[in-house]
């Protein structure tokens, strides 16, 4: 941990001054801007450092049924740390950007955001080549740094996350039509290829924002997103546990699917911001070729207030939604921060033809505290019903500060 900690300040530093001896005669600003940044007069070097730390802390309870279907709950409480992750990112002359992303949760080292890329290409945008997010999901596009709740919805169970490829995207129409595609191949959490020759993914996703009105804050954001993916060892399973990274038991589990051909992913999202409030949906199917044709779904709707006044920002269609900022911080007497209430339902249907997987709802109720714009207090309260086998309720709450 020293040595890597050491590495990411060298390279910052030798960076810094690369770029210093290069351009003499433009002088560098650093400055803070809710992280560490550096940059020169018309902004054609930059840099950038940070990262997040998340404190999670849970307890838990379920009813005699998923006692008997499942066994007993080890333990009934529990605390982790949910992220901790170092990034540093930057663009040079313009048009050539890069990040380096490193996680260290469970005691190992991982590879997040790990791209070089080029900016303002006629027609294609921006390209990235390395391990960068898959264009799909509003939710998972959204950084864990700004999203609602503690975990995102039972649909992550289904759709792609990081993955190691090349990934174009772009914005027209005055930005209000978003377009992304990718050709990747399976990565696990270090960005090294564990596909053989013939498995691939191809990930696409368009979006519009019919609405957007930044200056009374109103947005309306529509998106449509699909993923074919082909995998090497022909094998597809989907579990899922209580939307808490913390529980044990996943209490619904398609089992292990042989013999796989294809999978066909579809997710149609929905978000509306109008002032403190808004709303959130979105709907994935799951369509397996195997022996069999298997049919899976999974959706969820949200909505959230701020009692203070601030509203969800909009930061772009393959970012999602951004930071939140208070109107005033959190200063004792002097200010209260920000305040989010929040609620969400979730649904997951892992049944079809002869896999009886199980289905399971989960409600969510959450308050949100910003203290200032790198600081937040999360509290969620989940309860889930697994069908015609028992309910659990998870009580949960995080400490966060990202930079």
């Amino acid at each position: 941990m020293k040595h890597l900690n050491a590495l990411f300040i060298a390279f910052s530093f030798l960076f810094s001054l690369t770029i210093h001896s290069q351009e003499k005669e433009n002088n560098f600003n650093f400055k803070w801007d809710n992280g560490f940044k550096l940059e020169n007069a018309d902004k054609s070097f930059k840099l950038a450092f940070g990262g997040r730390l998340m404190l999670d802390h849970a307890f838990f309870s379920q009813d005699e049924d998923l006692d008997a279907a499942f066994g007993p709950l080890v333990t009934k409480n529990g605390t982790e740390i949910r992220r901790a992750r170092l990034f540093t990112s930057g663009t040079i002359y313009n048009n050539v950007v890069f990040k380096f992303d490193l996680s260290f949760e469970g005691g190992e080292v991982g590879m997040k955001d790990m791209y070089i890329g080029l900016q303002n290409v006629p027609v294609v945008g921006n390209i990235r080549v390395g391990n960068v997010k898959e264009p799909f999901r509003l939710e998972m596009l959204t950084s864990s740094k700004y999203i609602t709740f503690l975990e995102r919805s039972l649909t992550s169970d289904f759709s792609p996350t990081r993955n190691n490829g090349i990934l174009l995207f772009n914005e027209f129409a005055n930005k209000t039509v978003g377009m992304q595609a990718g050709l990747f191949r399976n990565a696990n959490g270090i960005a090294d290829d564990i596909m053989a020759n013939d498995g691939y993914v191809f990930t696409g996703r368009i979006t519009w924002l019919p609405l957007e009105d930044n200056e009374n804050e109103k947005l309306l954001h529509l998106g449509l997103g699909y993923s074919y993916r082909k995998p090497e060892i022909k094998e597809y399973k989907v579990s899922s546990r209580p939307e808490s990274h913390l529980s044990s038991f996943k209490y619904i589990n398609t089992g292990t699917i042989n013999d796989v051909k294809n999978i066909n992913l579809i997710n149609v999202e929905a978000a509306f911001v109008k002032g403190p409030f808004s709303m959130q949906s979105e709907y994935l199917s799951s369509k397996v070729s195997s022996f069999n044709d298997y049919s899976f779904a999974a959706y969820y709707a949200q909505t959230s207030y701020f009692f203070t006044g601030e509203y969800k920002k909009y930061k772009g269609s393959y970012e999602g939604f951004d930071r939140v900022k208070p109107k005033e911080n959190f200063a004792g007497n002097k200010g209260s921060g920000a305040w989010e209430l929040a609620l969400r339902y979730a649904h997951s249907d892992l049944n079809s033809e002869d896999i009886t997987g199980g289905e399971q709802s989960d409600i969510t109720l959450g308050v949100n505290w910003y203290l200032n714009p790198v600081t937040r207090i999360m509290f969620n309260h989940i309860w889930e019903d697994v069908k015609n086998t028992g309910k659990a309720s998870i009580f949960e709450v995080r400490f966060q500060v990202d930079f």
